[in-house]
């Protein structure tokens, strides 16, 4: 590209050159920037009337943007002069664009104005991409020429400079923006789970949850209230903020209903009723409730497709599984109150509560962690607290992963009673 001569410009022409460098350091959006840019090339080349238009990648097609009678107009990549300019990466200086073959008259129908001359202009990045074109129309007292088109490059090599910082910065803005309501949201999760672990005469738990990200689907609860050891395992569907406030939602709600005396089955199906009124037909909650009877060492529960339930009996070293009692919490409305199965715990004996996070835990062979793995960690390390036992299933899997990332949430409940 030939330098731009800038012996014949006036000291108004420079100032709106300057201008536009200076506008490249100002906070501006992105209109405003386009704006101050387009405005100087009517300026400095003595147009009658500029434009940007901007690409859309997901489709192909350039915007309309910046004009001074219509915006959002969109034109497929090839279509038009501009569409033309796109495709080919070169100027296009047309003196009678009605005589061109190339030239698109709709967009002079419908802004009432007539095109006589133009000038169009790539807009590409610094990695040579393609994000837009720039176009001057009807040069006064004549058309473009030469020292035109090295002047426009010049402009249009700062209108996409500015348009690439903009772009830059309004993308680090809404990062930032996400970045603070996933911490918000991560919170506000973290805030529902125990802060201790209750205290059970003849009893040791123990709750884990680490989120595969900011804020995770899954939810556990351990509280004692008026009818026992309260017992909750979730798993929405999903990840990220969605599935996170779903899962709060169902926390909330069953501590509501036991706080206003309910009993398990009442409590169950009034919020797997509300979550089905709540969610959108394609959400769930696989979801564990139960109450432990310390007296009679009986955990009565309900399961919304939350399984295996994991029973480890001490005295014979075996680890019984138990199948889910309902369909998943918020899938659909219960017709009738189901009853609540029961587990009866003998002295060292463990119930074993895990989300899919575990199960599905892949190594970098696709292979998944599964409940056999689960059931040997058990077998090896039922005698330590439900604590270091917790420790001793993440070692495997981490173990097993062998440095592939966690793709779902880790969430783990033990109930131990203990052989005293």
């Amino acid at each position: 590209m030939k330098a731009p001569n800038l012996a014949g410009l006036s000291r108004q022409d420079m100032e709106a050159i300057l201008d536009v460098t200076r506008a490249l350091a100002a906070p501006f959006d992105l209109l405003t920037m386009l704006a101050t840019v387009t405005a100087a090339a009517r300026q400095v080349l003595h147009a009658e009337r500029s434009s940007v238009w901007l690409h859309d990648a997901a489709t192909d097609e350039l915007v309309l943007e910046v004009a001074d009678d219509i915006r959002h107009v969109r034109v497929p990549i090839g279509t038009g002069l501009v569409g033309a300019c796109a495709r080919g990466r070169s100027a296009i200086n047309v003196p009678d664009c009605y005589a061109d073959p190339r030239f698109d008259p709709a967009v002079d129908r419908r802004s009432g104005f007539h095109t006589r001359c133009s000038l169009t202009l790539p807009l590409v990045d610094h990695e040579g991409g393609l994000v837009g074109v720039m176009q001057v129309l009807n040069k006064h007292g004549g058309v473009f020429d030469a020292s035109d088109e090295a002047l426009a490059h010049a402009l249009a090599a700062q209108c996409a400079v500015a348009l690439a910082r903009v772009r830059m910065i309004e993308a680090l803005i809404e990062g930032e923006k996400l970045r603070q309501e996933l911490e918000l949201a991560r919170v506000v999760q973290m805030s529902t789970l125990p802060a201790v672990m209750p205290a059970v005469v003849g009893y040791d738990v123990c709750g884990t949850f680490l989120p595969a990200a900011a804020t995770g689907g899954d939810t556990y609860d351990l509280a004692c209230i008026d009818q026992g050891l309260l017992i909750v395992l979730g798993d929405a569907t999903g990840h990220g903020i969605a599935p996170a406030l779903s899962i709060t939602q169902m926390h909330s709600m069953l501590r509501m209903a036991f706080r206003l005396g309910a009993d398990l089955e009442t409590a169950f199906g009034q919020v797997n009723d509300q979550l089905a009124c709540t969610l959108p037909d394609d959400r769930f909650i696989t979801a564990f409730v139960g109450l432990l009877d310390v007296a009679l060492h009986k955990v009565r529960y309900l399961s919304g497709g939350q399984g295996p339930i994991l029973h480890f009996q001490a005295a014979s070293g075996t680890c019984m599984r138990h199948r889910p009692t309902g369909f998943p919490m918020g899938a659909m409305a219960m017709p009738a109150r189901r009853s609540a199965a029961a587990i009866e715990l003998a002295p060292g004996d463990l119930l074993v509560l895990l989300t899919d996070g575990v199960f599905e835990y892949f190594a970098p062979d696709a292979e998944a962690f599964g409940e056999s793995r689960v059931e040997a960690v058990l077998r090896a390390y039922h005698h330590e607290s439900t604590a270091a036992l917790s420790a001793r299933i993440l070692e495997a899997v981490r173990a097993f992963a062998r440095g592939a990332p966690q793709q779902d949430d880790v969430t783990m409940v033990l109930i131990k009673r203990t052989d005293a």
